[in-house]
């Protein structure tokens, strides 16, 4: 099985404003709450280290992330490998009119371990709910 989820929201800043934001592989791996810790390598790769309170996984998991694509500021697609998921997340930004962005969000996790891909489907709505607030956060207070 795999998870699948995409939300859309509007917000009060320009696209290239959260573009700084969502094109950051730290920006991005701050507010998901399974990410324990990361470590950004340069602008496009980053090693996320999660906790995934599912059985048979006692330990963090390495999970390597890279962007795939970079179209500025229109698009951002990224892929995540480890052992137990893979993860692709893709956001794309559209000016709106009068100002201000809709950012679209989809991501799609495939587990490879029992249990993986039953945690996603109950908790990626609330990890975007995470996402969201820390993009507001940094770019409509600063805007």
């Amino acid at each position: 099985m795999t998870v699948r989820v995409e939300r859309t929201f509007e917000l009060e800043a320009s696209p290239e404003r959260v573009w700084e934001f969502i094109a950051d592989p730290a920006k991005r791996a701050r507010p998901i709450s399974v990410v324990e810790s990361f470590d950004v390598h340069d602008d496009t790769h980053a090693t996320w280290h999660i906790s995934l309170p599912i059985p048979l996984v006692s330990r963090t998991i390495a999970v390597e992330t890279e962007d795939t694509v970079r179209e500025p500021p229109e698009h951002v697609e990224f892929v995540g490998r480890s052992r137990v998921m893979r993860v692709v997340g893709e956001h794309d930004l559209e000016p709106l009119d009068g100002g201000g962005t809709r950012l679209r969000n989809r991501f799609t996790v495939e587990g490879k371990m029992p249990g993986v891909e039953r945690f996603f489907k109950r908790n990626l709505d609330g990890e975007l709910d995470n996402l969201e607030t820390a993009i507001r956060n940094e770019v409509e207070l600063e805007a």
